[in-house]
């Protein structure tokens, strides 16, 4: 049983690193401790309870997540300081070793964190087999193996933002040859049909126009209760009040051809699709173990195009990874460039401890990765410019965010394209309001199109 009354009038402080994932489930808990009195602190006060929730795909997001964590303490001192996420499920032993980390905990118990919270605060934590102390320092961790990892941290939550994040599943069952994300998450898991409509419900109740579906292989749902995901998004479609549906990933073998003819007619799911290639060389997918080829990719792309022609498509890339010849780098470029796609989030390979690319032997070098990746994003930026130009002139529905006052106001069209409204028209009754607007030329940073009142 969680005590409350310990916690009224505290101040908490929250940092996450990684994806959309990480930020609805941070949210979720800031909303949780908000419920029982605690109050985000202000910058310029020290907070009673620091919350860190970690990303480790990288090796650069494990460096980030040490400096984080230092900052926390070193700026909020005494206070009790949680550590949570991937990093915390891969390296719960040596974090704990850090000096003012209280608490660290691993997948598995991320979904008990306010329990543990309550527990290590009220001084009633009892030792468990999944329980230990660090050998250095104060701080205790909890995690378990990720065989181990069963639970579920239910999330749907917005946060500061003007969409809502729905969690639908969690886990990995790919082990793809660079990748950590199913050792520091666990197998596939997912909620059932159900409760996800009650959430996204209660989102609605809320004045919630818009929701992301976010997990870790969404595709992947119904692994754990034998549901599809086109059943998942039938029943979401029938939700009243939410207007917009966006799906945050989808791998491209688990992209059904129903699915895309089922969300060309929908009602609220929107035309925008974030697929992760990772190469289009079917030599280095090979290397990395992905369960499909780039005939597979280009038909799905194809397919989306045919029946949503203004579809915005993001698409990550991975540029150097362990046995990209410069000929398969080549030959990944001239795929891209082929396809209408609007958008490449590029990211540099970085070795992962434990995982089996380390045994390709073909290493490409730091430099040689930062060409590559210029190259892409210069690729990207072309597309993205392209197909932002080709809507000048359109009539759009921008679902827009709220704004400091005398600045502009943004928002986003369905098919995903960003659109600013100048000061002098900006009103702060807009919102979360859905308002049609006509599309002009670009604002002074390329980043957005200008938008004119209907």
């Amino acid at each position: 049983m969680i005590d409350t009354a310990a916690f009224q009038g505290k101040t908490a402080k929250f940092y996450t690193l990684g994806c959309k994932l990480n930020f609805s489930e941070t949210s979720t808990f800031a909303r949780t401790l908000y419920n029982m009195g605690v109050r985000e602190a202000k910058k310029s006060e020290s907070a009673d309870i620091c919350l860190i929730n970690t990303c480790s795909v990288t090796e650069v997001a494990d460096h980030k997540c040490r400096q984080i964590i230092h900052r926390m303490v070193r700026q909020n001192p005494g206070a009790f300081v949680i550590v949570t996420g991937c990093y915390a499920q891969l390296e719960s032993a040596t974090i704990a070793k850090i000096e003012g980390v209280d608490l660290v905990l691993g997948s598995n118990e991320k979904a008990d964190l306010i329990q543990y919270l309550s527990d290590a605060w009220n001084k009633t934590d009892i030792e468990s087999t999944a329980d230990k102390s660090s050998e250095e320092g104060k701080g205790k961790y909890h995690s378990v193996k990720t065989k181990d990892i069963k639970s579920f941290q239910a999330s749907c939550s917005r946060g500061n933002r003007t969409r809502y994040f729905l969690k639908v599943q969690d886990g990995c069952n790919y082990f793809c040859t660079y990748c950590t994300i199913p050792y520091a998450r666990g197998f596939s898991r997912n909620p059932s049909i159900e409760s996800l409509v009650q959430q996204a419900e209660e989102a609605a109740k809320e004045g919630g126009k818009e929701i992301v579906l976010t997990g870790v292989n969404i595709g992947d749902f119904g692994e754990t209760t034998g549901e599809r995901f086109l059943d998942l998004v039938k029943a979401l479609d029938k939700v009243e009040g939410i207007e917009r549906f966006r799906i945050s990933s989808l791998e491209p073998d688990l992209i059904d051809d129903d699915l895309i003819e089922y969300c060309a007619q929908s009602r609220a799911f929107m035309p925008h699709f974030h697929i992760p290639l990772q190469s289009g060389s079917d030599e280095v997918l090979k290397l990395m173990h992905r369960r499909y080829d780039t005939k597979l990719f280009a038909h799905k792309i194809k397919l989306i195009k045919e029946k949503m022609p203004d579809a915005f498509i993001g698409v990550d890339v991975m540029v150097g990874s362990r046995g990209e010849r410069p000929e398969y780098f080549e030959d990944c470029y001239n795929f891209l460039a082929s396809l209408p796609v609007t958008q490449l989030h590029v990211f540099p390979y970085s070795e992962r401890p434990g995982t089996s690319a380390l045994s390709i032997p073909y290493v490409v070098d730091a430099c040689e990765k930062k060409h590559r990746a210029h190259k892409l994003l210069k690729l990207s930026d072309e597309k993205t410019r392209a197909f932002y130009a080709a809507h000048i002139g359109q009539e759009a529905d921008v679902l827009f965010e709220k704004a400091a006052r005398g600045k502009a106001m943004h928002g986003f069209t369905d098919n995903y394209i960003r659109v600013e409204l100048s000061p002098n028209q900006a009103k702060e009754e807009y919102d979360n309001q859905i308002i049609r607007v006509r599309l002009g030329g670009f604002n002074f940073d390329q980043s957005s199109l200008k938008a004119e009142l209907l």
